[in-house]
């Protein structure tokens, strides 16, 4: 991540996870004990063009729905077969892409 507090404000604020912060780093909580460690890159920092991060929901559409109120724009890939959300549905569980604030892509997927 190149910017830490960024990160911190985005995760919290527009996602509603909660964070931990400790010695420069933050620890995103995905419930029942599972955490994911964020730490800084500064000018070393390049996006993933990949999903790194998968939120399960209980369903994409509505989550989708309430981010973007939010501010949070959804990717839409050419040759995926997004509806007028940005959700992909019957290829497999719903899923939809968005970036965090350093570009990384994360999506919410049906639990």
């Amino acid at each position: 991540m190149d910017d830490t507090a960024k990160a911190k404000a985005f995760y919290v604020d527009v996602v509603g996870l909660t964070v931990n912060e400790s010695d420069g780093m933050i620890q995103i909580d995905l419930g029942d004990d599972h955490f994911v460690l964020v730490y800084p890159k500064g000018d070393a920092h390049e996006p993933a063009s990949f999903t790194v991060l998968n939120l399960p929901v209980d369903d994409v559409t509505v989550a989708v729905r309430e981010l973007r109120g939010r501010g949070v724009e959804f990717a839409r890939y050419d040759g995926m077969p997004q509806d007028e959300d940005g959700v992909m549905k019957g290829q497999g569980p719903d899923i939809a892409w968005f970036t965090d604030p350093a570009g990384n892509v994360i999506s919410v997927i049906a639990a």
